[in-house]
């Protein structure tokens, strides 16, 4: 094996890597398992543990009521911390809901804007709960869901989305970076060929948020959306956030209306009276415990820097896609993500027939928690503030063990999470 497939070439990665003290300020069990997985749930931040004691226990448990005086503008707060991250203003982002949530109430509120266009623009690689709540929409309009069929591995292209842009078109969705493939898409190329056809853009940022750069701002984009659970270690459930352009944000309404978007909440008027600016696509009440958890990720997010941590996903996931050729590609494992780093986000997925039973496997045998996504691919996550290269390597070398000697087979019956 070349010296930079190896072990040691790794380890001194890991010495020379300037995130590595980042590593110690999250829930890491030295000896426990390899944790691959942090595009699905990223690993807990040590102040987002001592965030959740302090909000129940002082400003619950002995504030009570009283601290609603510090929480009632918490989502706000911490959203205009996500700003930074999504190249957005403070005052366009708030924390809200869920994805899906979020997703049904941006995209509505769009396709009520252009009562004459009935059509929704995705493609056939956005996340399924995407797809689905876009189809809801168009649907409850009279209208239609057009999917473009997209590259499994590249994902969407302006090019593509250019072709399919026609006058009905009120409101392209995609996802910035794939679930599936890690496929970064050219939201600035994509964004143009939809303003072009005059409709808007509605980007779901929950695989790139944390992990690659993003520039809303630049690239002109209308509507965004994504979770904080991911590479933001947000947590299970963590609430969601969205982004609505200044200029858009009067122009356009709200499918619903709650008390918080109100501009007198504490008014109790009969009638509602939205808010402005991005106050007012609140609805409710939001979850404080999990809403305060969620601002330690973002923050160490921060401090890490987007430059930095971009520089290291892309090097890990680099070698993880070298190791992938040399040790996996002999036993029918493909790489299913752009290989141009520029292309990617922070994980890899493989291609392999047996990728259910091979990622059981490594969970229970190996203790190397990957994912796995119907119907073939495995996917391994790089989480820049706490994966080694070491463990890049490890989790490659047990793979091929496992593919090897054919011990993975036994576990091919399918879980009810993968």
């Amino acid at each position: 094996m070349t010296p930079g497939l190896s072990r040691d070439h790794a380890a001194a990665l890991d010495r020379s890597d300037p995130l590595a003290g980042f590593r110690d300020r999250f829930h890491v069990e030295e000896g426990g398992p390899v944790y691959l997985d942090g595009n699905s749930l990223g690993p807990l931040p040590l102040a987002a543990a001592e965030a959740a004691r302090r909000t129940v226990e002082r400003e619950w448990g002995d504030g009570l009521v009283e601290s609603w005086e510090h929480w009632i503008d918490l989502p706000q707060r911490i959203g205009g911390r996500i700003a930074p991250l999504i190249g957005a203003d403070p005052a366009e982002v708030t924390l809200a809901d869920s994805t899906s949530v979020n997703l049904y109430r941006l995209a509505a509120a769009a396709m009520d804007a252009f009562p004459a266009r009935r059509t929704i623009l995705t493609d056939d690689g956005n996340f399924p709960t995407d797809r689905y709540v876009l189809e809801g929409v168009a649907a409850e309009r009279g209208g239609t869901l057009r999917v473009i069929e997209a590259d499994p591995v590249d994902g969407v292209t302006a090019g593509a989305v250019e072709a399919a842009m026609d006058g009905d078109v009120a409101l392209a969705s995609f996802s910035l970076v794939s679930y599936r493939s890690a496929a970064f898409a050219d939201m600035a190329a994509i964004g143009a060929a939809v303003r072009a056809g005059g409709g808007l853009t509605l980007w779901d940022l929950s695989h790139a948020v944390g992990s690659v750069p993003v520039d809303l701002g630049g690239a002109g984009a209308d509507l965004a959306v994504g979770c904080t659970y991911k590479y933001l270690s947000g947590g299970p459930g963590a609430p969601a956030f969205l982004f609505v352009r200044r200029a858009l944000q009067g122009a356009l309404r709200p499918p619903i209306q709650g008390w918080f978007a109100h501009e007198d909440q504490f008014g109790f008027h009969r009638g509602f009276r939205r808010a402005s600016g991005i106050a007012g696509w609140l609805v409710g009440t939001p979850p404080i415990l999990s809403t305060a958890a969620a601002a330690a990720g973002i923050d160490l997010v921060a401090e890490a820097g987007i430059e930095a941590i971009r520089a290291k996903s892309i090097a890990a996931t680099g070698l993880l896609i070298d190791l992938a050729d040399r040790r996996l590609a002999p036993f029918g494992a493909g790489v299913a993500t752009p290989r141009d780093p520029a292309r990617r986000g922070s994980h890899v997925a493989l291609r392999h027939p047996d990728g259910l039973a091979l990622s059981r496997w490594l969970r229970a045998e190996r203790r190397v928690v990957t994912d796995f996504r119907a119907p073939d691919t495995l996917r391994i996550a790089v989480s820049p503030l706490v994966t080694r290269f070491v463990e890049v390597w490890d989790a490659i070398e047990a793979a091929a063990e496992g593919l090897e000697s054919g011990a993975h087979r036994e576990w091919a019956a399918r879980p009810a999470v993968t």
